[in-house]
């Protein structure tokens, strides 16, 4: 005969109710499940945290550029008062900002440490040579992302930083003229230039870091976490000489084995 079920027993059955449901339809708790307590090699150290730094800083200006859009206005007649009443009277909006501003600093900055030691450790060769490339286009958004993000307090200092750069990125061959043009929203900076960087910057450019960084922790688990170079556990870093035949490795024509 089964013994009745304890008060804490039914508590805790109570509470994994929800999660077994969204398993069950979804398999998303498994997941995070292998993503959190995967194997990973034994030799890592804290040169392997940079890049769980780097997206900690990302999610951190995430937060706070939600916070600040929801009292900035990108307006030219407007823009810099919001700034100054989003730092002088809304209650730690002046945190808020600082975060924000210096923690774009900061996430370029972490991004280079990341990619230096990617480098210098050889983790960029096979097979991560696909996610050596993500992470360079991750590297150019998040730079893109900050110039973008540096007209929005629209200053003096701000208007003629991002004058000078919008004249480098049209000075390159071919499609440097277009780019500007596109950049200022018209021939000169003006009054459609303000939204449009509002809009690159709150918009385009988030969703494109959010999914280049889903795909780069995809193939981060996927292909699991590269040893130290000096350690006996280094895997190769070039592709075994035999592959099966097909469309990436063809077989000569006419030829029958």
């Amino acid at each position: 005969m089964p013994r009745p079920r304890t008060r804490r027993q039914q508590l805790i059955q109570l509470a994994n109710y929800p999660l077994d449901w969204v398993e069950e339809r979804s398999g998303i708790i498994g997941g995070v499940k292998y993503f959190l307590f995967r194997k990973v090699p034994s030799d890592i150290g804290w040169w392997h945290t940079l890049g769980s730094a780097t997206l900690t800083a990302f999610l951190v200006q995430v937060l706070t550029g939600v916070i600040l859009a929801m009292y900035y206005r990108p307006d030219p007649d407007s823009a810099y008062e919001s700034i100054q009443r989003i730092t002088n009277d809304i209650t730690l909006g002046w945190l808020v900002r600082g975060m924000h501003r210096w923690g774009a600093s900061v996430f370029i900055i972490l991004m280079f440490f990341h990619m230096a030691r990617v480098f210098l450790f050889g983790a960029y060769r096979y097979p991560r040579e696909l996610n050596w490339i993500v992470g360079v286009l991750i590297l150019a958004t998040g730079m893109f992302e900050g110039f973008t993000g540096y007209l929005l307090p629209w200053d003096q200092t701000s208007y003629w930083a991002s004058v000078v750069g919008i004249n480098i990125n049209g000075t390159a061959p071919f499609l440097g003229p277009f780019l500007a043009q596109f950049l200022r929203g018209g021939a000169e900076i003006g009054v459609d230039t303000l939204p449009r960087f509002y809009a690159l910057h709150m918009l385009a450019l988030p969703g494109a870091l959010i999914a280049l960084i889903g795909l780069h922790l995809y193939l981060v688990v996927r292909l699991g976490v590269s040893t130290n170079p000096w350690t006996e556990e280094h895997e190769p870093t070039a592709p075994p000489p035999v592959g099966r035949s097909g469309l990436t490795r063809p077989s000569s024509r006419g030829v029958t084995k």
